[in-house]
């Protein structure tokens, strides 16, 4: 009788097991991140009335790991002074830039950094032989310039969304160009301040 009773309870278990796969019931998903990187340093040579050729290495970020990397092919964006790259497409023949080895595709979305919930819907660009993904110069891309002050300043209501080399997404908003974010002298800039979610779930495009 005690055997009978044990095969009995030993059978519903197995059904349980059978109905939560029939359920979908999985792992959880990996929480959503949210950070702030702060003076991100993005030198680089010549330009901006040096009367040099503008050069020098990026600097590569990895929303993986959350933090810059010197990696040849674990990186997603990269940056240069006002020039932001991304890991996909090909080279565009800027001198110093990176090799494109990844997936990785830029939107800009419009609103604010809150109410871009999703990246469902947006079209991804990635670096080519003649532009990149996200445009350069003043009221193209990300950011504008005031020839009379020599400040860079984000603009309002731009919000720079990725899908990355690994088929993830994240949304970026630029806060600073500037270190400390301290605008009042342009010698301080080539620093970025940023916000970024993560969604570290394969193909999920939610921010929330």
């Amino acid at each position: 009788m005690k055997k009978g009773i044990l095969l009995l309870a030993i059978f519903s278990l197995i059904l349980a097991s059978c109905s939560d796969d029939d359920n979908g019931n999985g792992p959880d998903p990996v929480p959503i991140e949210s950070n702030q990187v702060t003076n991100l340093t993005a030198p680089q040579i010549g330009g901006q009335g040096t009367g040099q050729d503008i050069g020098g290495p990026f600097t590569k970020f990895d929303f993986e790991t959350g933090a810059i990397t010197t990696s040849d092919t674990d990186w997603d964006i990269a940056f240069r002074g006002t020039t932001i790259a991304v890991n996909g497409g090909e080279v565009t023949g800027t001198a110093d830039e990176p090799i494109r080895n990844g997936n990785t595709g830029a939107a800009i979305a419009t609103g604010t950094f809150a109410s871009v919930t999703s990246a469902e819907g947006l079209t991804f660009a990635q670096d080519n032989s003649s532009a990149f993904a996200i445009p350069t110069g003043s009221d193209n891309g990300w950011y504008n310039y005031n020839f009379m002050t020599n400040i860079i300043s984000p603009i309002p209501g731009k919000v720079l969304v990725f899908r990355t080399r690994n088929g993830n997404y994240a949304k970026v908003e630029i806060v600073s160009y500037y270190k400390d974010q301290d605008s009042s002298n342009p010698a301080n800039g080539r620093f970025y301040t940023f916000n970024y979610v993560y969604n570290p779930n394969v193909g999920e495009t939610s921010f929330e």
